[in-house]
């Protein structure tokens, strides 16, 4: 790890600050990407693109309730003409942004073995990793007409040198950190300690972390971090504390998370003053079969009925969605 890494928890006077008329807003970001199997080791062949048949209804869906869609789209799907042709309607209507997501195993050059390990795009070699993002990014300015300025890290795998090469690429946003979270024990980063607020990732102010947002609840969440530094030893430690309702631990998504934990999570993030939070979700979740948060028709209405409680609630609260565009501009970019 080097000095300045985004694997470190950055230093103090880095918090991002916003313009008042910003007020609090929220970001939808999309993890676009191929269905494989989660349970099955990395592979490069082999995945499926069916669901995005699914993602004309999501978006007609999200212009209805408010909301604007990052699709943070990886090779697959930027290569694949069904779903470049529907996203790249959208983002030319002005109704959705597109972004970069990167999955190594499935984005050329090939170079690497495929692990685990290497399935976080950080830990790949400098040269490589960089080698995949730029083929990554370059396409997605052909296919859609314009430059992505948002990334998130496949798997949230941020490295030593991932700042430098987003900066040099023009990249003004990232969006790979999850707070709360610990990925180490699959060989990827912990972000257990890193702040839920947008920060700047550099001392120059040239890329904003927006961070996903969670958040703990329940009489024990001060003592959050700590009692999920005892689960890395104790896997059972953590789900009794849940259980008893004393600590939960609460992501902005629709998978796995249930509208009124959501709405307790949303809640305590506004009442803590964050200016931002960011939501986030799968595509290959919008059909049934491909992840394990929607395995039938049902679950999938399930997660339309997630996105309108969700949506209505931060209405009630005044919050209002927002754009990559009027993030970079809020923060002085």
């Amino acid at each position: 790890m080097t000095t300045g890494s985004m694997l470190e928890v950055p230093p103090e006077g880095r918090e991002a600050g916003f313009a008042p008329a910003f007020g609090q807003r929220v970001l939808l970001t999309v993890d676009t990407e191929e269905e494989f199997d989660w349970r099955a080791p990395f592979r490069r062949e082999g995945y499926g693109l069916s669901h995005v048949a699914a993602i004309p209804r999501f978006q007609a869906f999200c212009e209805k309730i408010g909301a604007h869609p990052v699709y943070l789209s990886d090779w697959p799907i930027v290569h694949d003409p069904a779903a470049a042709e529907i996203i790249r309607d959208a983002v030319s209507r002005g109704t959705a942004d597109i972004g970069v997501q990167l999955h190594p195993w499935v984005n050329p050059p090939f170079e690497e073995d495929i692990s685990a390990h290497n399935s976080f795009a950080g830990n790949l070699p400098p040269a490589l990793e960089a080698a995949k993002f730029r083929a990554l990014r370059d396409a997605i300015e052909q296919t859609f007409g314009t430059a992505p300025l948002i990334y998130r890290a496949g798997r949230y795998g941020l490295g030593p040198h991932t700042a430098a090469m987003l900066k040099d690429a023009g990249i003004r946003i990232d969006t790979s950190v999850r707070p709360l979270f610990d990925y180490s024990a699959e060989g990827g980063p912990d972000y257990s300690n890193h702040p839920v607020a947008p920060y700047w990732a550099d001392a120059e102010h040239r890329l904003l972390e927006l961070p996903v947002t969670s958040a703990y609840w329940g009489p024990l969440r001060r003592l959050g971090p700590m009692i999920h530094r005892v689960q890395r030893h104790t896997p059972t430690f953590f789900s009794g504390f849940s259980r008893l309702r004393l600590l939960e631990r609460i992501a902005l998504t629709p998978e796995g998370v249930s509208a009124d934990e959501a709405l307790r999570g949303i809640d305590l993030s506004l009442d803590a003053g964050l200016p931002l939070l960011v939501l986030s979700f799968h595509s290959p979740t919008l059909a049934p079969g491909h992840t394990p948060y929607a395995r039938t028709q049902d679950d999938v209405e399930a997660l339309y009925d997630w996105f309108a409680k969700v949506y209505a609630h931060l209405a009630a609260r005044g919050v209002r969605s927002c754009t990559t565009a009027d993030v970079i501009a809020a923060t002085g970019g």
